[in-house]
């Protein structure tokens, strides 16, 4: 009796201390250092008419700068005709900055300013936009290159990606050039002109910068928006991407003997392949509460409040259930691990010939807490002694650095941003896409990705999807945003 006791008031203890320990990291739980740019002076947007920009907007979805994934598809032409539209629509700011035109028709502008001490800003939007899929013309409400102002929007392809930002940075950069802003700080403007197709360009204009010295307190291209629906939250959050994941395609090969389909040997190389592809996906890398999904995940939390608090602030204990949740949905997961999608597969060009080679590929969206060389390592654990061979498509983009979420860089753009979303809850986030702002590490302090367009998660998926669209309040909200925080940063 005596020990069963003893046994019962050492439960009753472990759990006294694990409810007192779980209460006061509750209580006490702040997410990691976010500053909400409070302390910033935010200067007012200038005048504009949004329905002249809204014209513009529409003029630009209508000149095609496609980006096809063979090169040698793209019409040229329609670069030059995108670059004098820009001249022709945008005298003051023309008048003001001095523009470069890359041989491969990236665009870099500069409006000096008047403090050569002071670090510039990079601002980004690329002029490409993703083809349509061939046979889904008439399933868009309006015709997707004719830039049709309707339902108080303009409807097309690239207006949201990323013309939208594109004219969006020309309205408020020409509106602070005719109210007489002269900044102090420098101002880059540079818009990449193959960023849906691997932003060579973006990387020759950082080439260009670095060569000349430049060195910028902060760029800030797309990745990110105001989500209207956020989960944990079910509101309104300003999602800023501080990180986004690097990128690699594995190619997978078995060779077999090849032959005729109608006496296949016990194994062939199809089949081969086909076990080395679900080795490899049934190895999938762990969810890790770490990096920008941990602190989106904390500052979410925070807001939330109750239980959805209390799991946060006390992962030692509810580690495993946090990580549940978070596996639940493909895209909540992907910010919380290394993804591995298996895309393309090639095998025999005839029905009944086996093949002699048989290869797949597979494509990696890397964490932040990984590296190219731990892909690599796991694929060839998975696959063991199967008969296949591994290599690199192209060389592995690494995950880019982590931007810090206190700078005076992040002061200045959280400021814009909260300027017209004061009850939105501030959040870093990881972008798990690509964008051309990674070429900018080399010449820049901190790099983010953020567009102030308010979607909803459903509202999302018209991103390079059928009926894509940019509401003319959104592209309001983009010029006022862009205005204020050139004139704060660089005034």
């Amino acid at each position: 009796m005596g020990k069963r006791r003893t046994i019962l008031i050492g439960g009753l203890t472990v759990i006294a201390v694990t409810g007192a320990t779980v209460a006061v990291r509750t209580a006490t739980f702040e997410p990691a250092e976010i500053a909400d740019g409070s302390d910033v002076r935010l200067a007012a947007a200038p005048l504009y008419d949004i329905d002249t920009a809204a014209g513009n907007l529409s003029a630009a979805t209508q000149i095609r700068t496609i980006s096809h994934q063979d090169p040698a598809d793209d019409d040229v032409g329609e670069w030059d005709r995108l670059h004098g539209w820009l001249a022709t629509t945008y005298p003051a700011i023309h008048g003001a900055m001095g523009r470069t035109i890359l041989p491969n028709r990236t665009l870099i502008y500069h409006w000096p300013g008047s403090d050569a001490g002071l670090a510039p800003i990079i601002l980004m939007a690329h002029q490409d936009v993703v083809p349509v899929t061939e046979g889904t013309e008439g399933d868009w409400k309006y015709p997707p290159f004719a830039g049709t102002v309707a339902e108080a929007a303009v409807w097309g392809r690239g207006t949201v990606d990323d013309k939208g930002s594109l004219v969006a940075l020309f309205e408020a950069l020409e509106a602070l050039a005719r109210q007489g802003f002269r900044p102090k700080r420098g101002v880059y403007l540079v818009s990449g002109h193959d960023e849906e197709v691997g932003g060579s360009g973006a990387a020759a204009a950082a080439a260009m910068l670095k060569a000349e010295g430049v060195k910028a307190i902060f760029t800030l291209d797309e990745g990110s928006i105001v989500l209207t629906d956020t989960p944990v939250i079910d509101g309104p959050a300003i999602m800023i991407g501080i990180a986004e994941k690097g990128y690699a395609t594995l190619k997978v090969t078995a060779k077999a003997p090849g032959g005729h389909s109608s006496m296949p040997p016990a194994e062939t190389g199809v089949g081969t392949l086909a076990r080395a592809i679900t080795a490899i996906t049934e190895k999938p890398f762990p969810i890790e509460l770490q990096g920008p999904g941990a602190a989106m995940l904390a500052a979410l939390a925070a807001e939330k409040g109750g239980t959805t608090k209390m799991a946060v602030a006390n992962p030692w204990l509810f580690g495993p259930i946090l990580k549940g949740e978070v596996a639940g949905t493909p895209s909540t997961a992907a910010a919380f691990r290394t993804t591995i999608a298996p895309t393309m597969l090639e095998g025999s060009p005839k029905e009944n010939v086996l093949p002699q080679t048989a290869n797949a590929l597979i494509n990696y969206r890397i964490a932040p807490w990984n590296r190219s060389t731990d892909i690599m390592a796991r694929a060839k654990e998975a696959v063991g002694d199967l008969p296949v061979d591994l290599a690199w498509v192209k060389p592995p983009r690494e995950p880019s650095r982590v931007s810090s979420t206190s700078s005076q860089g992040w002061k200045w753009i959280a400021a814009a941003a909260r300027a017209d979303a004061p009850d939105a809850v501030l959040s870093p986030i990881l972008v798990v896409g690509g964008t051309d702002s990674r070429s900018m590490e080399p010449v820049s302090e901190d790099v983010y990705r953020f567009m102030p367009m308010h979607f909803s998660l459903k509202e999302s998926a018209m991103i390079h999807g059928t009926n894509e669209h940019m509401k003319i309040d959104s592209l309001k909200r983009m010029i006022d945003f862009y205005a204020r925080l050139i004139a704060t940063s660089a005034g």
